[in-house]
């Protein structure tokens, strides 16, 4: 057993701040670096010197203990100046560290939490495959029990840290004695420094953005001990939902310090800025916008403090699908709707990869695909709302909303919008468009409960108001019947210069 850190976690974030600026702006330019593949091996060292990833690793063998608020707050701090390193710290935590400390074997755990906390090793996960990315329960990759061991085969792609990682989570199915595949998923831990564990890199992806993360595709053919099998307390598919929802529900981490330096950089800009002969700053609609990016920063923060009220790893998360969808879904689309907002307002010039609103916008985007496409989550998030309402017998929106926790307190200020029956039968672009309104509404509902801990109200009043714009336009959306579909052979009778 190691000696847990006993440094205050008020030291431990400020010395990791201190050290991010001191390499990104003084050392370095961060400007410059983005535009590269990959961070240089001095700068990560470090930064992994600082032993960030200690917050995700459990007291008993040397690291903070796995407590969600420092956990955000380190996410937060790294986004503020880059979102790649950020994720990378995200996907350390949430898709490996956190899975090995609540269901790794106690012997797999002593010596991966070592290599951390020693080596400043990495790990990730490899869950999507080609042919299966949402659809990840039919995965194809298989595997066989031996007498010592796991023998693993397939093909995996899009695992951030791509032959960077150590250590990695990798997700089988069981192959049957009729030759097929079981339909329950098991994880194991593969060591990719041992014996018979070394994944090959068959290639590595020109991916658009997030540069300082390898992407690829891996081919599968290890052989894993028993004792790095993670177990689980129900079903390996349960396992999966607590790890992932656990995961969504962090991205409030990743989110707020992202936004926050889209806010600082905006507001920087528009006073600094002159145009027509006056600050851009006191222009209406920059105003609007510098509005909305604070109300953007309002609804992650109110976001953050409901992941500190779930995601605690001994919780299990398997049953709050639709607060991890609300939380993912909306944080990461405000988090490229703010990096537009300062695209916009600085012009020309931010439309380069090393400029922050550039960089931001094509580093943000991906939030929105991976751990769920959002469109994907928005139609789940509605499919939730329909089977809730008809469990509860209720047709009324507004009657639903103010009954359930996560929309209670925010029913009343949306009532004249939403007060109207739902056919519980919908089309699946409906769902997304309820999906999106459902998410809005519990989104100010948590912005609610943010103001009554103490959050200065004017923030949380403009937060309110900016939702409630958001939700009358979805509202208006949805009430529009429109259902055009693809038309086949549309080159026929469409070709404009006939008709000059």
């Amino acid at each position: 057993m190691q000696v847990p850190q006993t440094k205050s976690f008020d030291s431990f974030i400020s010395e990791f701040k201190t050290t991010l600026k001191s390499l990104f702006h003084e050392e370095n330019d961060i400007n410059k670096l983005s535009v590269n593949r990959g961070l240089p091996e001095n700068v990560l060292s470090e930064i992994m010197a600082c032993n960030p990833l200690s917050v995700s690793i459990p007291t008993e063998f040397g690291g903070r203990g796995n407590i969600v608020q420092e956990n955000l707050t380190l996410l937060s701090a790294a986004s503020y100046e880059s979102l790649a390193l950020s994720l990378t710290f995200g996907i350390n935590s949430a898709l490996f560290l956190q899975p090995v400390a609540k269901y790794g074997q106690s012997e797999a755990k002593a010596f991966v939490f070592d290599r951390f906390m020693k080596m400043k090793n990495m790990g990730g996960l490899m869950i999507t495959e080609p042919g299966f990315g949402s659809d990840a329960l039919n995965m194809q990759t298989s595997f066989v029990e031996e007498e010592n061991s796991f023998h693993l085969k397939g093909t995996k792609h899009w695992a951030g840290l791509t032959g960077q990682a150590d250590f990695w989570l990798l997700t089988a199915r069981k192959q049957a004695p009729h030759g097929g595949l079981m339909r329950d998923v098991d994880f194991f831990i593969c060591d990719n420094s041992a014996h018979n564990q070394q994944i090959v890199v068959e290639e590595y992806f020109e991916n658009l953005g997030l540069y300082q993360i390898p992407y690829g595709r891996n081919i599968l053919d290890v052989k894993i001990p028993k004792v790095q099998r993670l177990i689980p307390h129900t079903t390996g598919v349960q396992m999966m939902l607590d790890l992932l929802h656990r995961s969504r529900l962090q991205f409030p981490g990743m989110g707020l310090g992202f936004i926050q330096r889209m806010l600082d950089e905006a507001i920087a800009h528009a006073q600094q800025r002159a145009v027509g002969g006056k600050s851009l700053y006191s222009y209406d609609q920059v105003q609007q916008r510098l509005a909305r990016l604070q109300a953007d920063y309002t609804i992650c923060s109110a976001f953050s403090l409901k992941s500190v009220e779930l995601a605690d790893i001994k919780n299990d998360l398997t049953p709050y699908g639709l607060e991890a969808n609300i939380i993912k879904t909306v944080t990461t689309d405000l988090m490229q709707d703010s990096a537009q907002s300062l695209l916009t307002l600085v012009g020309a010039a931010a439309y380069k990869l090393n400029h922050v609103a550039g960089r931001g916008i094509v580093d943000s985007r991906p939030f929105q695909i991976f751990e769920g496409s959002n469109d994907i989550l928005y139609i789940q998030i509605g499919e939730a709302l329909l089977k809730l309402m008809k469990v509860a017998g209720e047709k009324n929106l507004y009657t639903f909303l103010k009954g359930h926790s996560l929309t209670s307190r925010a029913a009343d200020i949306v009532k004249d919008l939403v007060s109207f029956d739902l056919d519980l039968q919908q089309q699946q672009r409906k769902l997304t468009e309820l999906g999106r309104m459902m998410s809005r509404i519990a989104s100010m509902n948590m912005v609610i409960v943010l103001g009554e801990k103490g959050f200065r109200q004017d923030m949380i009043n403009g937060a309110i108001s900016m939702l409630r714009q958001e939700v009358a336009n979805l509202v208006c959306d949805y009430n529009h019947e429109q259902s055009t579909v693809i038309i086949e052979n549309y080159q026929k009778g469409s070709i404009w210069q006939q008709f000059v």
